[in-house]
C-alpha cells in the first residue's frame, strides 16, 4: 500500500509538471494568437529536436566508444601469446591458435550482435581472419564476401587476408591476381606491400625475372625517396624485405641499385 501512495505521489507530481507546462505554453499562446501560437510551437519544436539531437549524439559517442572498446578486447585477444606448455597465467595465454582464434571469433561476434556499422563489418572482417584457423573454407568464403563490400577499406582488407590465404594454399595465380589488384589501387595496405608479395609470388611460380623487377623497383624507388626537404626518406620494412630478397635472388640485379642513404643521426 505504501509503494502505492509512492508511486501514485510520483505520477500526480509527473501530472502537475505536464499541466503546468502545457498551461504555460497555452497563456504564451493566447497572447501572440492565430500566426503567433504557430510560431511559438514552431519555437518549441526547435527546441524540442536541439534537445533530441543532443541526446542523439551523446548516446551515439557513448555506443561508439563502447563499440571501439568492445572490439579492443577481440584484437587485444589476437596478439595473445599462444603457448604449448603449461602458462603461468591461463587467463592471458592459449595453447595453440585454434583456441585463441575461437575466443577471438566469440567476442567480434558479440560487436556483430550489438553495434552498428562500421563495427559490425570490422568485426566480421576479424571473425573472416579468425575462421582460418578454426574453418579455413568458411573463413575464406567470408573473406570473399567481404572483398566486395563497400567500405573500400575493409574490402581492401578482406581482399589482402584471403590473397595471403591463397598463397598459403597454392593457389598462385589467384592469390597473384589479387595482389595485383591491391597494388593498383590501394590506401589502407601499402602499395610495396601488396607488390612484394606479388614478387614472393612468382618466385614460387618460377618466375624469377618477373620476381626481381618488382623487387629491384620496390627498392629503387624507395632509397630515390626525399621528403620535402630533400632529404632521403627511411626504408619501410617492404622496402628492406625486397633489398634482402633481390639479394639472394639475383645478386647482380642487387648491386646495380642506388646506394642506401646512412640511417639519420649516424655520421661516418
Amino acid at each position: 500500500m505504501a509503494r502505492y501512495k509512492k508511486k501514485r505521489v510520483r505520477e500526480l507530481q509527473h501530472d502537475r509538471f505536464r499541466d503546468t507546462a502545457i498551461s504555460v505554453f497555452d497563456r504564451l499562446g493566447n497572447r501572440l494568437e492565430g500566426r503567433g501560437k504557430a510560431i511559438l510551437y514552431g519555437m518549441v519544436a526547435v527546441i524540442l529536436l536541439a534537445i533530441l539531437v543532443g541526446v542523439g549524439l551523446t548516446w551515439s559517442r557513448r555506443k561508439a566508444d563502447e563499440a571501439r572498446r568492445a572490439l579492443g578486447r577481440g584484437i587485444a585477444i589476437t596478439s595473445t601469446p599462444v603457448s604449448s606448455t603449461t602458462p603461468l597465467d591461463p587467463a592471458v595465454t592459449y595453447k595453440n591458435e585454434q583456441e585463441r582464434a575461437q575466443k577471438a571469433i566469440e567476442e567480434f561476434q558479440k560487436v556483430v550482435s550489438k553495434y552498428g556499422d562500421p563495427y559490425r563489418t570490422e568485426a566480421r572482417y576479424f571473425i573472416a581472419a579468425n575462421l582460418l584457423y578454426v574453418d579455413r573454407e568458411k573463413g575464406i568464403s567470408e573473406l570473399a564476401e567481404l572483398s566486395k563490400d563497400k567500405s573500400n577499406d575493409i574490402a581492401t582488407l578482406a581482399k589482402f587476408a584471403l590473397a595471403q590465404a591463397k598463397e598459403a594454399d597454392g593457389k598462385y595465380e589467384e592469390a597473384a591476381q589479387l595482389y595485383s589488384q591491391i597494388s593498383q589501387n590501394s590506401v589502407i595496405v601499402p602499395p610495396e606491400t601488396a607488390r612484394l608479395r606479388l614478387a614472393m609470388v612468382y618466385q614460387k611460380q618460377g618466375k624469377k625475372k618477373e620476381a626481381a623487377d618488382i623487387l629491384f623497383q620496390i627498392a629503387e624507388a624507395a632509397r630515390k625517396a626525399k621528403d620535402t626537404d630533400g632529404s632521403s626518406l627511411p626504408l619501410s620494412a617492404a622496402a628492406r624485405e625486397a633489398s634482402q630478397e633481390l639479394q639472394k635472388l639475383d645478386p647482380d640485379r642487387f648491386a646495380q641499385l642506388p646506394e642506401e642513404a646512412p640511417a639519420a643521426g649516424l655520421t661516418f
